[in-house]
């Protein structure tokens, strides 16, 4: 398997330690998606990463990308109770809802110049975000063990603020400063993986 990546990609990286943690033979290959590589394109029409190349043909969307490495390690990712799973399915969406607000705050301020910037855009972007971290500060999901998708989700998303907005949530949520130290501590691969690292 191939998976086609960029490193300061939370979804890249979610996908990135799972499979990791789950020791599977897959191929990591970066690409820019600025660029439209012939290689993703080929594999995934619109040109987004993380898209992971399988023998049963390319498979897009971080979420989509989880769920058929469970399958293929029988059900090794997310927990066999469905209420279990449901919460980590649930931690994950929570994650990836709040990179999508990340990310809309990074590309508002890349791609427009600063005169046409919406500032209110991004405030109520962050303040979604800071809802869900809010949240994730109250109820920091326990790290037992076995890990799953939620948790892998998690240590994704606050390795991309500590690498896009350091010093603008730690002080608010030490539970969760926390929470990624003893990640780091329990999978040692995460320090190699975050987005943070990457950059």
């Amino acid at each position: 398997m191939e998976l086609f990546y960029s490193p300061t990609s939370p979804y890249s990286a979610k996908v990135r330690l799972a499979a990791r943690y789950l020791e599977l033979d897959i191929t990591e290959t970066i690409v820019d998606t600025n660029a439209d590589p012939a290689e993703l394109i080929a594999n995934n029409p619109l040109g987004k990463i993380p898209t992971l190349v399988s023998e049963d043909g390319p498979i897009f969307d971080s979420r989509a990308i989880m769920q058929f490495l469970n399958r293929v390690t029988d059900g090794e990712l997310y927990p066999e109770k469905d209420a279990k799973r449901t919460k980590a399915e649930v931690l994950e969406a929570l994650c990836d809802g709040i990179n999508d607000c990340l990310l809309a705050m990074v590309y508002e301020r890349r791609q427009r110049p600063a005169e046409i910037i919406h500032q209110p855009w991004l405030d109520r972007q962050w303040a979604k975000a800071k809802r869900g971290l809010d949240h994730l500060e109250a109820n920091p999901p326990k790290i037992g063990k076995n890990l799953h998708g939620g948790h892998f989700a998690l240590a994704a998303t606050l390795g991309y603020l500590g690498l896009r907005f350091s010093g603008q949530w730690e002080s608010d949520h030490p539970a969760l400063v926390a929470w990624v130290q003893a990640f780091g501590e329990r999978f040692v691969d995460y320090d190699g993986l975050s987005p943070k690292a990457a950059a």
